[in-house]
């Protein structure tokens, strides 16, 4: 449009040739006007490849120029093959492509954007993500290492926008949620870092870093969305039944993997227990799910919504008390109280906060993602603070490394023994008071940055998506009826002009 104007402007006041050189330049970029989302992709993918350059070189296990790896193989019939690690990395590669996808196909003219945009954005914040991560890890004069775990680690932090982007599907453009899931990413990084390194807390799963920031980023966009324009019950915002079935894919798949993703950055006994719990937990979520969704719904039927999301909440709820010594019963309880909370939260609170507070959430991530990693995150409180030396014996300094001795005397045995390094000396209860204080900043940041990110998408980044291109594929996709109907509609046309 601005530049249609332009040209009109610059043809009138045009002589002879030159009048017509330029207005065949400008007509040209007019016609690539249309094409400027395309021209953004390969902007952001040369300045990853640029930035990739500069940021990582292969990790000592996968250079060729090490001499090791050639000979390794010849020495005492060792081999040099992938690690253990690279299964869990496929677990959860398959849980953010394919379980998030799918999970949001139950809109029913916004299936194909809900899969292929998770495809699209995904590759590019997985690429971000490791530009993110490499930053941490870059020492003066060196590169970042890029190894197996630092794809695994990428894979987990793309769970983050994903989230996110439950809150806002249908509702803004790919290019707007490319903007936020990169804001969001680089915040996700130094929440992280301030989590892990400052108050070194446990989060095995990652309910608190991933699962509560991601909700509440998400949330906090909408609520500036809902103060630009009250949030309404959209024509196409509804599932059909094909597009519940192809939902149900991305429950199955997230349900079956995410002992996966709560074990994948753990080892040992650890990984044993996160996997036997996550996998306790969430069948118990599954089970309290159905139930609660038919004591709650008309004629005690079950409601499709409380089955493809609160069944899940069970794994976000163990995530970050995962690998800790919680017994059997523990992780089944907080599997079964998180079913309860996740579809009581669809059925009454949902409502509450799109009418009182303006925040429309298309997914319910609040329900899946927020309120259960609330929980988890307190439950892993609890958890840290009923952790002693006799349950867990010398492991408890492990899985809580600042609650080790930090007087040679003490630690002496430990690290020359079992590679204890050094702690805080911190109690049970303030471990547990860290676990909070986490939680705490956690939200604090997510909330913050996605209201800044929010208003920020307002006021620089063009507006939002028109009420009538809103939930649906059309706006972006190229669609077999929609051709049909505009070649019926020439025929039509063709047909009353000869009559």
């Amino acid at each position: 449009m601005i530049l249609g104007l332009i040209i009109n402007n610059i043809s009138n006041s045009l002589n002879g040739s030159s009048r017509h050189i330029v207005y065949i330049v400008l007509m040209r970029l007019r016609r690539c006007e249309g094409s400027l989302p395309a021209f953004i992709l390969l902007f952001i993918q040369g300045f990853l490849l640029c930035a990739l350059l500069a940021v990582y070189e292969y990790a000592p296990e996968a250079d060729a120029g090490k001499r090791q790896n050639s000979i390794a193989p010849y020495l005492n019939g060792a081999t040099n093959c992938l690690p253990v690690m690279y299964t869990l990395y496929q677990d959860v590669h398959v849980m953010i492509w394919i379980g998030f996808g799918f999970l949001m196909t139950f809109l029913k003219r916004y299936s194909q954007s809900a899969v292929g945009l998770t495809f699209l954005l995904g590759a590019i914040f997985f690429q971000v993500a490791l530009l993110c991560n490499g930053a941490m890890h870059i020492k003066l004069g060196n590169k970042a290492y890029l190894s197996v775990e630092s794809l695994l680690n990428a894979d987990v932090a793309v769970a983050t926008p994903l989230i996110s982007m439950g809150a806002l599907l249908g509702k803004v453009t790919y290019i707007q949620l490319l903007f936020i899931g990169t804001v969001e990413l680089i915040m996700f990084t130094v929440n992280k870092y301030v989590g892990e390194h400052l108050f070194m807390v446990v989060d095995a799963g990652d309910s608190m870093f991933v699962h509560v920031f991601g909700a509440y980023f998400g949330l906090a966009v909408s609520f500036v969305f809902g103060m630009k324009e009250k949030p309404n019950v959209h024509h196409l915002e509804g599932a059909s039944y094909q597009s519940d079935i192809f939902a149900m894919i991305g429950t199955v798949f997230l349900w079956l993997f995410w002992p996966s993703f709560n074990s994948a950055s753990l080892t040992g006994d650890d990984q044993q227990r996160a996997v036997i719990n996550t996998v306790l937990s969430i069948s118990a979520s599954c089970i309290i799910a159905f139930a609660v969704s038919a004591l709650i719904s008309k004629n005690n039927k079950f409601n499709m919504i409380h089955v493809q999301n609160s069944t899940l909440a069970g794994g976000v709820a163990i995530g970050t008390a995962a690998g800790m010594m919680c017994e059997p019963v523990g992780a089944v309880v907080i599997g079964a109280l998180s079913g309860v909370i996740s579809v009581l939260g669809y059925n009454y609170i949902t409502p509450i906060i799109q009418k009182r507070l303006r925040i429309h959430d298309t997914c319910g991530v609040h329900n899946l993602h927020g309120m259960p990693g609330v929980l988890a995150a307190l439950f892993g409180a609890l958890m840290a603070i009923l952790a002693t030396e006799t349950s867990y014996d010398y492991s408890l300094y492990e899985i809580f490394p600042a609650r080790a001795p930090s007087s040679e005397i003490k630690i002496a045995e430990m690290r020359d023994t079992y590679g204890i390094s050094p702690g805080l000396d911190r109690t049970a209860y303030q471990q547990g008071g860290y676990q909070i204080l986490a939680l705490v900043v956690t939200l604090g940041i997510s909330v913050v940055s996605g209201l800044i990110t929010g208003l920020i998408m307002c006021t620089l980044i063009h507006g939002w998506m028109a009420k009538e291109q809103q939930f649906d594929d059309e706006t972006v996709w190229e669609l077999e009826e929609s051709q049909e109907s505009c070649q019926k509609n020439q025929e039509n046309e063709v047909s009353m002009n000869n009559m």
